[in-house]
């Protein structure tokens, strides 16, 4: 049996290792190189929001709020209480943490992220956003963990060492993050409590024994090694740092203090993920109907408090400038609420990217809602979620753009997210397409017509459910206005979506077919 079958196979993968209170897998170090140069101190920390967040309950567009009455009065706050940001979007009223960061510039949201033909099974759908691959490829290495193997293939053999003695990425909890899975094995060290350390007994060495018996066996004991000396570091910088903020009581809080400290101690790594569980709210999203309290009012509370303490602390610490923070969950709730005073699983929701270098604003529309929305109907995806990846990549870690190519894939979009430490809003209309389709509803053809900017040109039209059914244009064109028939005698009866992207601009636009 080959190593790669042997891990792939085994539970030492996905099953860490227990150290005095912390767990610690065979984890891989990543040389990024880029991310992981000396001359790079930058560190992204992953928020996953797990079981597929209500995006329209947590910032609600007030403009399609008569129509959200409609389909989720019951569960809809009340228009008074929200924390409006302008006239047309608001915070959920418990996000004052987040309200906060927004207001200082130090959050950007990007609207309605997905990607084709989403699934919503909460297992593929997260294998999905933790490989970026697409949803009817089956990848088994995670976004992170491809960017690490270019330089380190060889791990885990000859990590740590002097160039590398500290893990390159850090998963609070249990079990490693599949983002930094590599393709023979995770480049992630799972911590639960970083001031209950303890080391791995290590057996004695044995008459070494040949074949695929003796090789697994010298990998385990290598590993057991390995965590040995990451534990060790992690400890060191856990004693060495510090907290200059008061965190709430709660789980995510108490990781994001840990994750705070640990950066202040001087450890060198450069990927955090830390969750919050809670967000499959089918049943008792709102208590009845007094839509102001719930489970889900309290996991925005949990999460706004816990993310804005976060911030408070690196910036009392002087570190602010060195990380930058990003939310994500599976995927978002359907539009219409069900019978049980909560939603089930839909199709896009915002992402939410902070920090003190987030170019703060909003990216996008608001989600396009109509007076017709089918049962089964989620947001309309506006940006695929690997176009966020891809922009963080580039501009908060430099890495060149046909590297991230190859990580991710080719036609993704850059999105304007990073940019520096200063606090200009996202220019609207730098990043929507000017685009009408009639008429509306149609039958048989409608016309789309659209204003380039000169370049390529997708168009696509999706299903209420996010499944990609056809592509009616992908081609470079001159810059100008555009006009172009597109066919529709090949749909059944009812609601679409048909979605153009060109360079970083992109448009949404809800379509009826009738007989």
């Amino acid at each position: 049996m080959k190593r790669r079958t042997f891990l792939q196979t085994s539970s030492i993968v996905t099953l860490p290792f227990m150290l005095r209170g912390m767990a610690v897998t065979t984890v891989g170090k990543s040389s990024l190189m880029n991310l992981i140069s000396p001359e790079n101190d930058k560190i992204l920390v992953l928020v996953q929001m797990v079981g597929g967040n209500d995006g329209l309950n947590t910032f609600i567009p007030l403009d399609k709020y008569e129509q959200l009455v409609k389909v989720r009065g019951d569960i809809l706050l009340p228009e008074s209480k929200v924390l409006k940001v302008r006239n047309e979007n608001a915070f959920h009223r418990n996000l004052t943490g987040f309200k906060g960061l927004y207001d200082e510039g130090k959050m950007s949201i990007i609207q309605s992220v997905s990607y084709p033909n989403q699934n919503r099974s909460h297992f593929r759908s997260t294998d999905i956003w933790t490989s970026a691959s697409d949803s009817d490829d089956f990848v088994t290495s995670g976004w992170l963990g491809r960017y690490f193997d270019v330089n380190h293939y060889q791990f885990p053999v000859g990590y740590p060492n002097a160039q590398y003695k500290d893990p390159f990425a850090i998963t609070m909890g249990n079990v490693v993050s599949e983002t930094c899975q590599g393709t023979v094995s995770n480049f992630s060290s799972t911590l639960n409590d970083p001031s209950k350390l303890i080391q791995i007994y290590e057996t004695e060495a044995s008459t070494s024994q040949d074949g695929y018996y003796g090789d697994e066996l010298e990998y385990l004991k290598n590993s057991v090694r390995q965590s040995n000396e990451y534990s060790k570091t992690i400890a060191d910088a856990f004693d060495s740092g510090r907290n200059m903020a008061s965190y709430p009581e709660t789980n995510l809080a108490t990781q994001l203090k840990n994750t705070a400290r640990l950066i202040s101690g001087g450890l060198s790594t450069k990927i955090y993920v830390v969750s919050l569980g809670g967000f499959d709210t089918h049943a008792n999203q709102t208590n009845g109907t007094d839509t102001l309290t719930g489970e889900h009012a309290d996991l925005m509370q949990t999460l706004g408090d816990a993310i804005a303490a976060f911030q408070n602390d690196l910036k009392a610490l002087g570190v602010e400038q060195r990380v930058m923070g990003m939310t994500f969950s599976e995927f978002g709730r359907r539009i219409k609420a069900n019978n049980s005073f909560g939603t089930d699983h839909g199709t896009a929701a915002p992402v939410f990217v902070f920090g003190s270098c987030a170019k703060g604003g909003i990216v996008g529309e608001n989600p396009n809602i109509t007076d017709n929305v089918t049962d089964d109907e989620g947001v309309a995806m506006q940006y695929d979620f690997r176009s966020v990846y891809a922009s963080l990549l580039i501009d908060w870690f430099g890495v060149p753009r046909l590297e991230v190519e190859s990580i991710l894939f080719k036609d993704f979009q850059h999105i304007p997210i990073v940019e520096g430490c200063s606090l200009t809003d996202v220019e609207q209309e730098e990043l929507i397409i000017e685009a009408k389709i009639f008429p509306n509803p149609a039958q048989n053809s409608a016309t789309l017509t659209f204003k380039s900017n000169g370049g390529s040109v997708h168009v696509a039209i999706y299903n209420v459910i996010g499944s990609l059914l056809k592509t009616v244009m992908d081609k470079k064109v001159s810059a100008g206005n555009h006009e172009m028939s597109i066919v529709l005698n090949d749909l059944p009866v009812g609601s679409y979506f048909v979605r153009i992207v060109e360079a970083t601009r992109q448009k949404t636009l809800k379509l009826v077919i009738t007989k």
